[in-house]
């Protein structure tokens, strides 16, 4: 009898895993985006994108609360529409790509502020140096596309300061605003497809 009950429970803790199995969900590069905006002579901005860069998300609960999100972007794939730009950007007073070849972003804290909207709390690190920095999110939904895949979508935002991660350029103008501002927005735009 012992033994029947003890075979009951297993039973019932191996359902109650599989139940909260925690969900993989691919980034669909194609449709997902990485930019950013920099202030230039205090009084326009410079917009880019990075063109590489993977996201590895994954979850058990339907609120996300619990999920993990690691994200990756090649420094080397700066592009902000001008080649010359984009290689001093490249460079050591900037990314130093050939040194520092990867931004990593590890998630430790998922908080909802809202029906759909999330802050997001993770270590930021470029140049190997590393930040605590919080990402806005707004879920913008999930939907079947016409295959039957599950799709879902965010719009995550920080600002974070340059000058703290390492870059050297700073060069400021005759009123005393920098060329190149400090503060960079950066904005993810990211489309996930869940696996099977």
């Amino acid at each position: 009898m012992k033994r029947i009950v003890s075979l009951i429970a297993e039973c019932m803790l191996f359902v109650a895993i599989c139940g909260a199995q925690t969900a993989g969900w691919k980034l669909d590069k194609s449709h997902s985006q990485v930019t950013f905006s920099v202030a230039h002579l205090v009084i326009s901005e410079v917009r880019g994108v990075f063109k590489e860069f993977d996201v590895d998300f994954s979850t058990a609960s339907e609120d996300f609360t619990d999920a993990t999100i690691d994200a990756t972007i090649k420094t080397a794939s700066i592009d902000s529409g001008i080649e010359a730009r984009d290689k001093h950007l490249r460079a050591d007073d900037f990314l130093g790509v050939e040194k520092y070849p990867d931004m990593k972003f590890k998630s430790t804290k998922i908080e909802k502020a809202g029906s759909d909207t999330y802050k997001i709390t993770g270590d930021l690190t470029i140049r190997e140096v590393t930040k605590t920095v919080v990402l806005d999110t707004k879920y913008k939904g999930s939907i079947k596309d016409p295959w039957g895949n599950e799709k879902m979508a965010f719009r995550a935002t920080t600002t974070i300061d340059r000058l703290v991660f390492g870059t050297k350029w700073n060069k400021a103008t005759e009123t005393g605003g920098l060329v190149a501002g400090r503060e960079v927005e950066i904005t993810l735009l990211m489309e996930f497809t869940k696996q099977k």
